[in-house]
């Protein structure tokens, strides 16, 4: 595949070297395009090194060859990381100042952008309407990390890291080539809309036109992380593979999935629009908006109760001088909850599932604490693991109860996390055919 690959002048730039080495080594061709600022970061010496191309910033460079046209004509993806403030107003005007600006103008296939900035900067209305007008005209824009910034600061602003733009990526090239063939062959691809990391559609499993064929379904995965400092973290065990098992079996029954990933410790899956989040805050944004017009949403991501009452702009050091630090705590919003009273207050037939973990203690066992929190929920249906050091978290196989709202019997399904996934979705399937709008 030709890439394209713009780098903007922004701190973060050093790290898109990381990010140009894995699509060389996955054998892809890459041409480099900095602006003349990001050479301040990083030199023209180290791109060229890198993707074994001539690298330039400079419209009058290779005049011969035509690159302010050819370069965007050719490329099958163009990814622009860092996405800097500057740059995205830039883009979103169309100001073609230098090469990487006319190539974007030129672009005929897919565009990725990756923002990294201040805070300040991501959140000003200036950018968020940028960023806007971006998405609107059909360009990926990722939303960026949260963290540790430059300087001292920390917030919504980190580059997201090279291996989640390399896998947004190539995601997104493949949904390009899906959805060019279905339109050769008489078919429509769905267009993507909203904060993306991939656009949905591209090629399907063996169930594509399943029993969830033209349904949009919101599944989300992975463990929510609450930073204490640049450095520290307040997270869980979980891993993010049941929430892909799920993704994979609702996409492969026809579904058009919107995946909402955590901290995972696997990929997320092909074929799906995915999001990136960090805390659960963020997951709470990214679910409210992905799930305003879905069908089915499952909330599977395994999310903080509490988050710091404040955050370190500095590592928390451990002195022999000093107090050991008191972390306060204050109680993160209730996801699943707020879905089932907007849902509720909207008269929308929607089907809501979420996820339990649950020990057991002296006041009660799993199921019990399950049932009061499925009648506290208000969800349609709750699927309840037992979970512990060795058991479900980390593991490739799982035990689950299906609750009803419904008081029907419990459900049980066990085996591997594909296994559960299916049992899952079948559970779904049948409650689609009979749900009604709550009161």
């Amino acid at each position: 595949m030709r890439i394209v690959l713009g780098v903007g002048g922004g701190i973060a730039a050093y790290k898109v070297a990381s990010l140009l080495r894995l699509f060389t080594e996955a054998g892809h061709d890459v041409t480099v395009i900095p602006t003349e600022a990001a050479t301040r970061f990083v030199g023209v010496a180290t791109w060229e090194a890198l993707s074994g191309h001539p690298v330039t910033s400079n419209v009058f460079d290779a005049v011969d060859t035509v690159n302010h046209v050819r370069l965007g004509h050719e490329a099958d993806l163009i990814v622009v990381a860092p996405a800097t403030a500057d740059l995205l107003a830039r883009a979103a005007t169309g100001l073609a100042g230098d090469l990487l600006g006319t190539t974007l103008l030129m672009a005929r296939g897919p565009v990725l952008m990756a923002p990294a900035m201040h805070t300040e900067m991501w959140q000003h209305p200036a950018t968020r309407a940028n960023v806007e007008t971006l998405r609107s005209r059909g360009i990926t824009v990722l939303d960026p990390a949260s963290g540790r910034l430059t300087g001292t600061d920390s917030g919504p602003g980190r580059l997201p890291e090279p291996e989640a733009i390399f896998a947004a990526a190539l995601a997104l090239a493949g949904t390009a080539a899906a959805s060019a063939a279905g339109t050769a062959s008489g078919t429509s691809a769905v267009p993507a809309s909203g904060p993306v990391l991939a656009a949905p559609d591209s090629a399907p499993g063996p169930d594509a036109a399943g029993r969830l064929a033209g349904l949009t379904m919101t599944i989300s995965a992975g463990g929510t992380r609450e930073p204490l400092d640049p450095v520290r973290f307040l997270g869980n065990r979980s891993s993010g593979k049941q929430g892909v098992a799920l993704a994979l079996a609702a996409r492969d029954a026809g579904a058009k999935v919107r995946f909402l990933a955590a901290h995972m410790e696997v990929p997320a899956p092909d074929g799906v629009e995915v999001v990136l989040v960090e805390t659960a805050l963020e997951l709470r944004a990214a679910a409210l908006h992905a799930a305003a017009d879905s069908d089915v949403v499952i909330m599977a991501a395994a999310v903080a109760d509490f988050r710091p009452a404040d955050v370190s702009g500095t590592k928390i050091k451990k002195r022999d001088d000093a107090a050991d630090p008191v972390i306060a705590l204050v109680r993160n919003p209730d996801i699943l909850q707020e879905l089932v009273e907007v849902r509720d207050a909207a008269s929308h037939g929607q089907l809501i599932i979420g996820f339990a973990a649950e020990t057991g203690d002296a006041e009660g066992d799993v199921l019990e604490y399950a049932q009061a929190k499925l009648r506290r929920k208000g969800c349609d249906l709750l699927v309840v693991n037992h979970v512990g050091r060795d058991l479900v978290f980390g593991q490739d196989t799982n035990s689950v109860v299906i609750l009803s709202r419904t008081g029907s019997e419990p459900q049980e399904a066990s085996g591997s996390k594909s296994d559960v996934a299916a049992a899952v979705i079948d559970r779904i399937s049948v409650e689609l055919n009979r749900v009604v709008p709550p009161a």
